[in-house]
């Protein structure tokens, strides 16, 4: 919930703190572009008929850190990749209207998905980094960091707050509008600043 046309999309309000929520190591895949895709596909979960993508910019933490600064929290990171945040929406929607935990529409095996990391000395500016998706050639999903609610650095600060950042932590920050459902034998395709970095069938 850090890009406004998503939450437009989701018909949601505006938050004044970043939303978080936690995936396990186990939900952790990993979909680079220079691996062929046929090797590690995404297979479509029995409990779920709606499993959703979500593209997002994720950063990975290079320090153990506490009550990040704000102004100090870009010595916190030196990589970036596109990530796909799958979501289990139907799960989520249930559990939501009931006022439950949705950590099992969210954290599900494989549901975290990762391309090839880019170093930002390469890829740019943090808060000014094109990304888009594609499914089977189209492209469904188009975002810049530019647009975020709160910036990167701003969500580690926050983060921070309540949970000790550890060297190789993880934090996607978000998705831009255009979400939807995945289906069998999709092929998805991530870019970051028009390189393709994120490859990935769905079975």
């Amino acid at each position: 919930m850090n890009y406004r046309k998503h939450l437009s999309e989701l018909k949601s309000s505006e938050s004044t703190e970043p939303v978080l929520f936690i995936k396990p190591d186990s939900s952790l895949s990993y979909a680079p572009a220079n691996m062929s895709p046929t090797n590690n596909p995404f297979f479509l979960p029995e409990f779920s008929d709606e499993i959703y993508y979500e593209t997002e910019i994720v950063v990975k933490i290079c320090k153990l850190g506490k009550n990040i600064s704000e102004k100090f929290a870009h010595r916190y990171y030196k990589d970036v990749t596109v990530g796909l945040d799958l979501t289990a929406r139907d799960l989520q929607k249930k559990l939501s209207s009931s006022g439950m935990p949705w950590e099992i529409s969210k954290g599900f095996d494989q549901s975290a998905v990762l391309g090839q990391f880019q170093s930002l000395e390469k890829v740019g500016e943090i808060q000014n980094l094109n990304f888009h998706l594609d499914i089977n050639g189209n492209t469904v999903q188009k975002g810049c960091t530019t647009d975020m609610t709160f910036t990167v650095n701003q969500v580690i600060a926050y983060a921070s707050r309540f949970f000790t950042l550890k060297i190789g932590d993880l934090i996607y920050t978000g998705t831009p509008s255009g979400v939807g459902r995945i289906n069998t034998e999709d092929h998805l395709e991530g870019y970051l600043m028009g390189k393709k970095i994120l490859d990935l069938r769905i079975k």
